[in-house]
């Protein structure tokens, strides 16, 4: 049962990957030496690593994109939902690897935690991206040292939120100064699209009338019948 939720929530919240849906954003920057290092293609884990502290690693998913700040030495600072930390002050409790069952409770709970990890752990076997972020943040990376150093206070236990706080909004304040998410920003503007749609409210018409005729006329059915449509009317 743990494992087909967990399933689901990879599926339908974790940090959503949407960029099949939308054009990817190009921007134009001149080369630098730290841009010149940027790689195009994913790396592999246990391949030979050309990281350098400050840098930031992305791990492509299926669904979603995990992000992290190389500290040096094998290291890497990220931000991962957890549930233990709140539940336990026991530090080698909590750096052991987190498990599904730790990750989903800590989506759950909003609770998460800032730790550091080996790259092997980080990347958990997938390719590795360096600094692949570069190209699409407007404002270029902050010192290498002080990116480094910022990833280093956070380490330990904070909120989470899958839109507002999440991995990604981490390594952007560290590396840019500025927390942000281009995959909340991706979904906030499909679910915008989404609900612009004025075929939708047709849908919505139709479904909530299948499930007056299926269910039954009561509050339980009528009401969420006339005020989805309403409200999809009213958005779009």
């Amino acid at each position: 049962m743990l494992d087909t939720l967990t399933f689901l929530l990879e599926k339908l919240f974790l940090h959503i990957k949407l960029s099949s849906l939308l054009p990817p954003l190009r921007r134009e920057q001149p080369l630098s030496r730290r841009c010149e290092r940027d790689e195009s293609a994913p790396q592999p884990a246990g391949a030979p690593q050309r990281f350098q502290r400050g840098d930031l690693l992305e791990v492509p998913r299926t669904l979603f994109t995990h992000f992290g700040i190389y500290l040096g030495d094998n290291r890497v600072a990220h931000l991962i939902p957890d549930i233990l930390p709140a539940l336990t002050a026991d530090s080698r409790q909590i750096q052991e690897m987190v498990t599904n069952t730790r990750l989903l409770l800590g989506v759950l709970s909003k609770r998460a935690s800032i730790r550091v990890d080996s790259v092997e752990d980080f990347a958990y076997g997938a390719g590795i991206l360096l600094n692949a972020m570069d190209r699409a943040v407007p404002r270029g990376p902050l010192p290498a040292e002080e990116v480094a150093r910022r990833a280093e206070r956070l380490v330990g236990s904070v909120s989470y939120s899958l839109l507002w706080n999440n991995c990604e909004h981490f390594v952007t304040y560290c590396r840019y100064g500025a927390a942000q998410s281009r995959q909340t920003d991706k979904f906030c503007e499909w679910l915008k699209s989404l609900i612009r749609d004025q075929r939708n409210v047709v849908l919505a018409v139709l479904l909530g009338l299948l499930s007056v005729m299926c269910l039954g006329f009561s509050s339980g059915t009528v009401l969420p019948a006339i005020l989805v449509p309403f409200t999809l009317w009213m958005a779009s």
